[in-house]
């Protein structure tokens, strides 16, 4: 039904300027990495991104050498099928065991058959392990 890992995403808090997104888009594009999901906050001088790339340790050395701060964090990363219910049913596997969301993105194309969810909870391998039983 699903495939559940523990991934990483890449946060950088910077301030809120036209084209931040921009230029870090550009400096993982110039370094051949793909960007599998993106979340950004911004609110007032401030601005945080959440970025999961294809090659979280290759973005971070590039992030970095590019002069942002960065910081790695484990997540877990969901595919589910892109139908009706499925995101009810995982949060529903992670409310009974107690295990807390902190923040959660996802993304589906209509016409796609997949969507994927990036999420950080209390306990981020047993939601993985509880996941992959489901």
């Amino acid at each position: 039904m699903r495939e559940a890992t523990v991934g990483k995403e890449l946060v950088i808090i910077t301030g809120n300027r036209v084209g931040v997104l921009a230029n870090i888009a550009r400096v993982l594009a110039d370094q051949g990495i793909n960007i599998l999901a993106v979340a950004v906050f911004a609110e007032g001088e401030e601005a945080e991104l959440h970025l999961v790339p294809d090659s979280p340790s290759y973005a971070l050395e590039a992030l970095r050498k590019a002069e942002f701060e960065v910081e790695e964090r484990n997540i877990v990363l969901v595919e589910l099928p892109h139908r009706a219910g499925f995101l009810r049913r995982i949060t529903d596997v992670l409310a009974r065991q107690d295990l807390d969301i902190r923040y959660l993105y996802a993304s589906a194309f209509e016409a796609g058959h997949s969507s994927l969810v990036v999420f950080s909870c209390t306990n981020n391998a047993k939601a993985v392990t509880l996941l992959r039983e489901k």
